[in-house]
């Protein structure tokens, strides 16, 4: 970095990226590299395709908190963001976010091929455009729409390799998609209060508490099969399928605590990241080659 930009301002850059976030999106993208390729791929396409994917999602993140910089004033947990605490100015956020969200398409475009670079852009305007700008805003279906930008990381994997998407890259999306609701409606009960002082018209403030956790029900129950159909379509082995079993059903019964009020909203948020994470380990080491 230039001479003159203090470690608070880099901090504030690298705050913005919402680091956290950037790291599951790498790791469910070089899953969907491994799946496609049956093993990990060259390491000049999973450089180049991570650093693309990587770039776009971080500068998807930092546009936007650009966009949400008056809520996230009125937010105890988002409050201390890089933005509103005054690190980093708006202006400095819109720029830097729109560097990296096309720095990433073009770095894919170049360097790995067009469909995961079209993918990778279109994935972002979508996130920023549709869900943070419009949609989060508007209606309580915000949540599970903008799960669409948030399923496509493995896509935009699998296409890295294989240049095209089939049942493989579906399911994949499809077992993402499925993730989300639960994984941000247990975050969202958590901090209701924030959401409400903010005007956010989540679930949980537009049909209860009750109903948003029966719906989390639901798309949990759902992953359930649905991660089993890659086992079905022959991609991986046993490993996989005792591993992606045992995991849904232990997903499903915590979240039936949760609805009783036995498990807290923070602990069935960090089993989600566990659960992803665990699926996507087990996924990889157990692809048919």
């Amino acid at each position: 970095m230039a001479r003159g930009i203090s470690a608070s301002k880099i901090s504030g850059f690298l705050l913005l990226t919402k680091p956290g976030i950037v790291l599951l999106v790498l790791i469910t993208t070089l899953g969907g590299m491994y799946i496609a390729n049956r093993q990990i791929p060259s390491e000049e396409l999973v450089f180049w395709t991570l650093l693309g994917t990587g770039l776009a999602s971080a500068g998807s993140a930092s546009l936007n908190q650009y966009l949400d910089k008056d809520i996230d004033a009125l937010m105890l947990r988002t409050m201390s963001r890089p933005i509103v605490s005054g690190l980093v100015s708006a202006y400095e956020a819109f720029v830097f976010g729109s560097i990296l969200l096309f720095g990433g398409f073009f770095i894919l475009l170049s360097k790995v091929n067009a469909t995961s670079a079209a993918l990778a852009l279109s994935t972002g305007l979508y996130y920023v455009l549709l869900y943070t700008y419009i949609l989060k805003r508007k209606t309580a279906l915000a949540t599970e729409l903008g799960g669409i930008a948030g399923a496509m990381p493995p896509v935009i994997g699998y296409s890295a390799v294989e240049g095209l998407i089939n049942r493989e890259a579906f399911a994949l999306f499809i077992i993402m998609f499925l993730w989300q609701p639960a994984h941000f409606w247990a975050l969202s009960i958590k901090y209701l209060d924030d959401y409400k002082r903010a005007n956010i018209p989540i679930m949980a403030l537009t049909k209860g508490i009750e109903y948003t956790k029966i719906k989390s029900l639901i798309y949990v129950a759902s992953l359930l099969p649905a991660t089993l159909t890659l086992f079905a379509f022959g991609t991986v082995g046993e490993v996989y399928f005792w591993s992606s079993l045992l995991l849904s059903l232990f997903y499903l019964i915590l979240c039936v605590l949760w609805i009783f009020k036995k498990v807290s909203d923070m602990f069935l948020f960090f089993y989600s990241v566990f659960y992803l994470t665990s699926l996507f380990s087990a996924l990889v080491m157990d692809v048919r080659r």
